[in-house]
């Protein structure tokens, strides 16, 4: 007799083909920048939710930090406020600043606590102001050889991880909105999501820290090619950083701090992929582009 042919084997070659990396990051901490088109399309918030609970029924500890550009965007629209960027950051005026703090807190994160709890009591809710969780400063960015006001944004000046760790170690999922409160000032402050998941990977000693684009990777020679870089060190970023995109450059000034203060990977994935986190962790090819300390190069993922 022949043997049975089983229409559901290829299932179970991929579920074998993500045993080393399952076993490479059990019990480490994975901390997710959710933004972009995953934010605002419905079928791609779903998955991502799945992707979360799967990595903590994995054995992971997924940490969320996120935005809510395209969502702020709009709540401004509606209150008659102006966008305006600066080296790729929102201006932020105190009637903006009200917006951003309502829209985070009261919208984004209520919809991904919500989504992520569909699959248990799993996710719990906070902002980088809860527990002094995100301390920041006024930042003013460098442009054109000058210090701009971009008003009430934030650069990140002290990390406090106990809230987060306590609910870790409860098999919670934090879900972190970022915004944070100044000790000089008392002003509350828009800190760039890229920026603020960075810190908190580096606070934490993820093992990765993963970000979510609405682009492939960071690309080889854009626009001249859309070749995606799948891996580079540390030190083959910082001299690529001059010429990115003012919108790259947050992302890739976070990954580049992650891996320099003690994370071993920060990866940018293209959040328009459904399942794009599963695919990056869990498979032998991955999904867009790792970067990793120097010392890591030639090394395995």
């Amino acid at each position: 007799m022949s043997t049975r042919k089983h229409t559901a084997l290829p299932k179970a070659r991929t579920l074998i083909e993500a045993l080393p990396w399952l076993t490479k990051h059990h019990g480490k901490t994975v901390v997710i920048k959710f933004g972009g088109n995953a934010m605002v399309d419905d079928e791609l918030k779903a998955a991502f939710a799945q992707d979360v609970v799967f990595l903590h029924h994995a054995g992971l500890k997924p940490v969320i930090v996120h935005g809510g550009g395209p969502q702020i965007s709009a709540q401004l629209d509606r209150h008659g406020l102006v966008s305006e960027f600066k080296a790729g950051l929102r201006v932020t005026t105190p009637e903006a600043m009200d917006v951003v703090r309502m829209v985070l807190a009261g919208q984004v994160q209520r919809e991904l606590v919500g989504l992520l709890n569909q699959h248990g009591p799993l996710a719990v809710g906070l902002t980088g102001e809860d527990a002094h969780t995100i301390t920041a400063t006024k930042h003013q960015p460098l442009i054109d050889g000058e210090l701009v006001d971009i008003g009430l944004v934030g650069e990140v000046t002290e990390i406090d991880t106990g809230a987060i760790e306590a609910l870790l170690a409860d098999g919670r999922i934090p879900v972190v909105s970022s915004i944070a409160r100044s000790q000089d000032d008392g002003h509350v402050y828009n800190v760039n999501a890229d920026t603020a998941a960075a810190a908190l990977a580096a606070a934490l000693d993820a093992e990765t820290l993963m970000v979510l684009t609405d682009v492939e990777g960071l690309y080889e020679d854009w626009p001249n090619s859309d070749e995606v870089i799948s891996r580079l060190t540390a030190s083959e970023l910082e001299k690529l950083l001059p010429d990115l995109a003012s919108g790259m450059v947050p992302k890739m000034q976070g990954c580049l701090h992650a891996v320099r203060n003690g994370v071993h990977t920060a990866r940018v994935i293209d959040g328009r992929v459904q399942h794009s986190i599963l695919l990056e962790i869990f498979t032998d090819e991955g999904i867009g582009t790792m970067v990793v300390p120097d010392a890591e190069e030639g090394k395995a993922a």
